[in-house]
């Protein structure tokens, strides 16, 4: 299969829960030239009126400035990992079931599929089961 398996930075910020909450987020992103390639925002049920947004990736020096400037932080205790490779049948199950043999717990997972490929977002506790994870899923979807 042909798969990419890499460390993702995630940036995060809290955000108000009303129209514009999250344009006005996204907007600086924008005008500072960023290209996300994942984005997730949602309410905040344990604190009503909030919401939380995660994105990835911001790579330029004005690209963080600007999110540093609208509340975003890189997300110190979220170690992601991004995968990306052809779509089949029971990809998602052999990703998972991969992770659970080797006693590797998930703290989230989004995905994807967009035409014949896929794209996840792997979320873990730790930087040792982040770098765990990436190389037995490089194995796994060799």
């Amino acid at each position: 299969m042909d798969a990419i398996v890499e460390r993702a930075e995630v940036w995060v910020a809290s955000m108000e829960d009303k129209p514009g909450g999250l344009a006005s987020k996204l907007a600086a992103l924008a005008d500072a030239g960023a290209d996300l390639g994942f984005l997730i925002a949602r309410r905040s049920p344990e604190k009503p009126g909030t919401g939380v947004v995660f994105a990835t990736p911001l790579r330029a020096d004005a690209e963080t400035a600007a999110a540093a400037d609208v509340g975003f932080t890189l997300a110190s205790s979220l170690h992601s990992v991004r995968i990306e490779g052809d779509n089949k049948p029971g990809v998602g199950s052999q990703l998972t079931a991969t992770l659970a043999d080797a006693g590797i717990n998930l703290r989230g997972l989004s995905a994807a599929v967009i035409g014949a490929r896929f794209v996840a977002h792997l979320a873990f506790d730790t930087a040792d089961d982040s770098d765990k994870a990436m190389a037995l899923l490089k194995d796994a979807l060799a």
